[in-house]
């Protein structure tokens, strides 16, 4: 086995273990309402010096990453898929895409390799995937072009007719992602589809290209039935209807006690400064506070933790798991990394600027929504209001790409110059 000159084998495994436990990080990051762009790539940079370590420790690198996908876990194919892709090594490549096969939940890992390695390395590879027999390499090959927002053309095509549920799913999501207008009336025959998915998919994947009618009608048919893609559909649904009947909408949710939380989340998706005094009053809620302060946060553009309108949840409200061996709750809690905002000062901030906010107006961090506030969002905002400003560009241009906020920071930061 080729190694190269004064490899330190503990350092360089470590280097394997410390990029596939980053990568988690990352992973979690381009969801989390605490960071933002500058944030993302000051992490990319920390996974990116580990894995500089297995590229100069040569072989020695490779083969402490394909002893970690024994575990079989995201990280570890993750990190490994990197080495093999930017190496050329065929039997590498097989090799973590044998664990991929094996354990499809470290799916994640592989795509996600495929969107961080430069394009160049995957001439060849992708088009490999995307005329694999197997439903499953055509999805990965589907998602390596998504990420790149890179267009496959006829295999995107074909693949939104497969019979492969997944597979079709995935394509129909890329079509949206994509721009492609011109699939709309193949996506509009997948809105019915026996599979709950790939009919969420194909109906999204139309509002975002611009259509309404029978496609808007199924997302809001979805989240009205409290669907698992409830959250998801409301998304686009509450940025394209009238605020009266959002209005409408969300009265139908509040009204639900199980289902006050979404519709605390779509008053912030909605923009409209009329629910700010309702949000308000959500905020003396333990288990609304923190969510009814981002909406807040969505439609003012205060920042509740700068701005110093912070307050303190009840010293007996517990939220996540606890250290009590016998309590049973092991989810984390979904509002940790919000702050948590203090109703009275929030409330006394309103009634000194409720002046700026014109009735029927929709607002995102505290401007009108237009494209120029929503680059500036991208360029500055957190991860969840760079998603919601992406959305809104491409709900406002049908055919252009939806940026994707999820990129390698660097790779974004040169697009939004």
């Amino acid at each position: 086995m080729k190694q190269a000159q004064s490899v330190i084998p503990h350092i360089i495994d470590q280097h394997a273990e410390e990029a596939a436990f980053l990568w988690l990080l990352r992973h979690n990051a381009v969801y989390a309402p605490h960071y933002n762009l500058k944030d993302l790539t000051k992490l990319d940079g920390r996974v990116e010096a580990h894995i500089d370590g297995l590229r100069i420790a040569g072989d020695y690198g490779w083969e402490a990453c394909r002893h970690n996908l024994e575990f079989k876990e995201r990280g570890e194919v993750f990190t490994a898929a990197i080495l093999a892709l930017e190496g050329n090594h065929i039997d590498r490549i097989n090799k973590v895409y044998q664990v991929a096969e094996e354990a499809p939940e470290a799916l994640d890992g592989l795509i996600s390799a495929f969107g961080w390695v430069e394009p160049h390395f995957l001439q060849g590879k992708v088009n490999g995937l995307l005329v694999s027999k197997n439903p499953l390499w055509r999805q990965v090959g589907i998602a390596a072009c998504a990420i790149h927002r890179v267009d496959p053309g006829k295999f995107l095509d074909q693949a939104i007719q497969d019979d492969d549920n997944q597979l079709r799913a995935r394509a129909l999501r890329a079509a949206g992602e994509l721009g492609r207008v011109d699939l709309k009336p193949v996506l509009l025959e997948q809105i019915n589809n026996q599979n709950p998915v790939a009919g969420f998919w194909a109906a999204w994947s139309v509002v975002l290209l611009g259509g309404r009618g029978k496609a808007l009608f199924s997302l809001q048919t979805k989240i009205i039935e409290g669907s698992d893609f409830s959250l998801k559909a409301m998304q686009p649904v509450l940025r394209v209807l009238n605020l009266q009947e959002v209005k409408e909408l969300l009265k139908v949710l509040a009204q639900n006690g199980d289902r006050t939380r979404e519709a605390v989340i779509g008053a912030g998706i909605s923009g409209d400064p009329g629910y700010m005094p309702w949000l308000i009053k959500q905020m003396e809620v333990p288990e609304l506070a923190k969510i009814a302060g981002e909406s807040f946060s969505f439609i003012s553009g205060v920042d509740i933790a700068y701005d110093d309108l912070e307050g303190e949840l009840p010293e007996s409200f517990v939220t996540g798991p606890t250290e009590n061996p016998e309590d049973d709750e092991v989810a984390m809690d979904a509002d940790e990394d919000l702050p948590c905002p203090d109703p009275l000062l929030i409330d006394r901030w309103w009634k000194q600027h409720q002046e700026s906010f014109k009735p029927g107006v929709r607002y995102l961090l505290g401007k009108p929504v237009n494209e120029l506030q929503c680059q500036h969002i991208l360029k500055t905002g957190k991860q969840r209001q760079r998603q919601a400003a992406a959305l809104e560009l491409s709900l406002m241009r049908p055919a252009t790409p939806l940026f994707e906020t999820r990129a390698m920071g660097k790779r974004q930061q040169k697009l939004l110059l």
